[in-house]
């Protein structure tokens, strides 16, 4: 085989022979080269993607990680927020207790106290009100400072609640004294006929000494007891015709005569305000009145100072 080769730079041709099997051999030389490349190629192309692919599945590893550390700090997220929620909700039953026995309790002292109903109203929440707040200035407020708030507000209803049992108590003693205390007058309407002291008498006209106060009143209206007490007589007594006598607290008596009628028998306990006989003349007397006399430990007290008296 003959290979004419060509050269501009020399100006000159000729030509080569080569054997049929040296050719062949460069060709198959050529060929190994270019298969030789090409597996370079393949293997660095495989190596390559076989990298790219494991940075791939370890940045995978990375992401899922990151995941389940986030999924992981949400739950226990949730599981604070439900603890302090549990919190929340227990001090808030606890603040509800409290404010129910208070609202019962100012019920009570309302009642007892005699104040105006509609005034302290504990069934209605107190008015409040107020400007909006500007823009920016108004923040939520934290979880943990709630729940510190909240309980500096049971102390507070905590130490309410002990001081308006112990105003309980006090008005309940003075409800008390004054229901056993004897103070006003023996009828709901009279008039002062004959002093304490000494007088003349009515049906002598001789100097003597009254241990009462007689208050005329309208015949058969109600004699009432001045305190509550327990009855120790009652019927006929010479001078004060039908006669209401009653043992009270402290030591103290109270007497009413000349009585029409009465309306309570011996042993009776009455409250302070109760009719216990009607107004009459009986006994030594000129007309319908009430003899009404008060001692304490036996010695007769001068009664215009109880009558006076209103509790």
């Amino acid at each position: 085989m003959k290979i004419i080769l060509l050269s501009d730079s020399l100006h000159k041709t000729g030509s080569r022979s080569f054997s049929l099997p040296l050719l062949m051999g460069f060709l198959l030389l050529m060929f190994l080269v270019a298969a030789a490349g090409a597996t370079w190629a393949g293997y660095r192309y495989g190596l390559e993607t076989q990298v790219a692919a494991r940075g791939e599945a370890q940045a995978n590893g990375v992401l899922l990680r990151l995941i389940d550390e986030q999924r992981h700090d949400l739950s226990e997220t949730r599981e604070r927020t439900r603890e302090h929620i549990d919190a929340l909700a227990l001090r808030l039953g606890q603040l509800q207790s409290h404010v129910l026995r208070l609202d019962a309790l100012g019920e009570r002292l309302v009642e007892r106290g005699g104040f105006d109903a509609d005034e302290f109203n504990f069934s209605d929440v107190p008015p409040r009100g107020g400007l909006a707040p500007a823009t920016g200035e108004a923040s939520s407020i934290d979880v943990r400072e709630l729940i510190g708030e909240m309980g500096d507000l049971a102390q507070v209803l905590e130490d309410r609640e002990h001081k308006l049992t112990l105003m309980e108590g006090l008005l309940t003693d003075k409800a008390l004294y004054r229901e056993i205390t004897p103070a006003g007058r023996p009828v709901k309407k009279g008039w002062i006929s004959s002093p304490y002291g000494y007088r003349k008498d009515p049906k002598t006209g001789k100097r003597d000494f009254h241990h009462g106060v007689d208050v005329a009143s309208k015949e058969n209206s109600d004699v009432i007891a001045v305190a509550a007490g327990v009855v120790t007589w009652v019927g006929e007594k010479s001078g004060y015709g039908i006669l209401v006598e009653v043992r009270h607290a402290d030591g103290y008596t109270t007497r009413y005569g000349h009585n029409n009628k009465a309306l309570v028998q011996a042993g009776d306990m009455v409250a302070k305000g109760q009719a216990i006989a009607l107004v009459g003349s009986t006994g030594r007397s000129t007309g319908p009145h009430v003899h009404f006399e008060i001692a304490r430990g036996g010695k007769a007290l001068n009664p215009h100072k109880y009558l006076k008296m209103v509790n």
